[in-house]
């Protein structure tokens, strides 16, 4: 299957002038596959991600149903949410 045409954003553009332009790709086709090949595995990793969320879900309230938990403190919950994210909670350190 051909794409014969679609548009870019300027920066996108140039960037991809700029890849052709040094070697790295030989054509603006190359550097499509490759960001559609990319895109993909993506995708296809946080499928993945996902799957293993809901298995630790599952497995979460099957605990929980068979009375298997443990008391928790929501200022510790915090705290530990904060520590995590940094100070000002930003994420940043």
């Amino acid at each position: 299957m051909e794409l014969s045409n679609f548009s870019l954003r300027p920066d996108l553009e140039e960037f991809v002038a700029n890849q052709v332009a040094s070697g790295a790709y030989s054509t603006q086709g190359e550097i499509v596959r490759e960001a559609l090949m990319l895109l993909r595995e993506r995708q296809r990793l946080r499928e993945l991600r996902l799957l293993d969320l809901r298995k630790e879900i599952q497995l979460g309230l099957e605990q929980s149903e068979r009375g298997e938990t443990a008391p928790w403190d929501v200022e510790e919950v915090k705290a530990e949410v904060r520590k995590r994210l940094g100070s000002d909670g930003s994420g940043r350190q």
